[in-house]
């Protein structure tokens, strides 16, 4: 059969490279173009106004890139994609082991919901917000500590990549601290997202959270990890989004809300037993994200060794 070629427009925004393919692998430029010194001279020749960058075409003409023999090309390329279908490898992997940690999740918390005692989360643990940004104090009794804002809390995990920090005075700490083991939930964002958040692993210390993060502090009778298996369940999410507050591009929850949510409270003992499958497998897809992680870095490195000829890819 044959093919027919879809025809297309590029905007004014977009331009077309065409590689002469007697000195230059397509695939290879695209390499060098994403490698970290071509984005660094990107960056530099960079030039705009109300936040649209753009790069001319003669600047795109001047770039200095790394000239290899073709066959050498090819090697950078074939040893590219051979980390990269060792990382797509476990990917798929972890997306299996993904699925099997949600019907987990799931079957914890259908096997006993009949059984088990209902309260308001505020009957069981204290909710509070955090440290309002904006007016920060100056002087004789003033700290400044990391916080996490509503872009550190995400669905399941906390990403600490960038933290920024903001000043309170010393009397205020206890008010905002947070402790490992505290269920942090965003306060607002679209309307499927409200109440996203995890369990809050104490890696920084001290550590403060933004207002638009609650801090849900559990009691003896409710485990943090289990409250937080619940509110991601289909039934939390539910509750979030039949109380939020909608907003033209927003939705939000506040404090009495979530306060009120209505929570399953088994006997500790049980929840810990059903909690068990549920970390086993959790900590098992952690360890296959570090693995991609790493297999990224290792990868980013040697394509730049490569490229910079510090490492040169044998034949055979």
């Amino acid at each position: 059969m044959k093919k027919t070629r879809t025809k297309l427009m590029l905007s004014d925004k977009i331009m077309r490279l065409v590689p002469d393919e007697n000195r230059v692998d397509a695939a290879f430029l695209a390499l060098v173009l994403s490698a970290p010194n071509t984005r660094r001279q990107v960056g530099v020749l960079l030039n705009g106004s109300s936040g649209q960058n753009n790069i001319s075409q003669q600047d795109i003409r001047n770039l200095l890139v790394p000239h290899l023999p073709l066959d050498e090309q090819r090697r950078v390329v074939a040893t590219h994609d051979a980390i990269e279908r060792r990382i797509a490898a476990i990917e798929r992997v972890k997306g299996k082991s993904e699925v099997a940690a949600a019907a987990l999740s799931a079957r914890a918390l259908s096997s006993g919901t009949d059984e088990w005692q209902t309260c308001r989360l505020e009957s069981v643990a204290t909710v509070a917000a955090g440290v309002t940004l904006g007016s920060e104090p100056v002087g004789d009794g003033v700290v400044e500590l990391p916080y996490l804002r509503v872009a550190n809390v995400l669905d399941g995990r906390i990403d600490t990549t960038e933290v920024k920090t903001v000043r309170i005075l010393r009397s205020q700490y206890e008010r905002y601290a947070l402790r490992a083991g505290d269920l942090l939930l965003t306060e607002g964002g679209d309307l499927d997202k409200l109440g996203r958040g995890a369990v809050w692993d104490g890696r920084l210390d001290p550590c403060l959270h933004q207002n638009h993060v609650f801090r849900v502090r559990c009691g003896d009778e409710l485990s943090p990890d289990f409250l937080a298996l619940y509110t991601s369940s289909p039934a939390g999410r539910a509750y979030f989004q039949s109380v939020g507050k909608q907003t033209t591009n927003l939705a939000s929850i506040n404090s009495t809300q979530v306060k009120a949510m209505p929570v399953p409270v088994p006997p500790l003992a049980e929840q810990e037993r059903l909690l068990g499958p549920v970390r086993a497998i959790r900590a098992r897809n952690e360890a296959l994200g570090r693995q991609i992680e790493k297999l990224r870095v290792v990868q980013l490195g040697l394509v730049d060794d490569l490229l910079s000829g510090r490492v040169r890819v044998s034949q055979g």
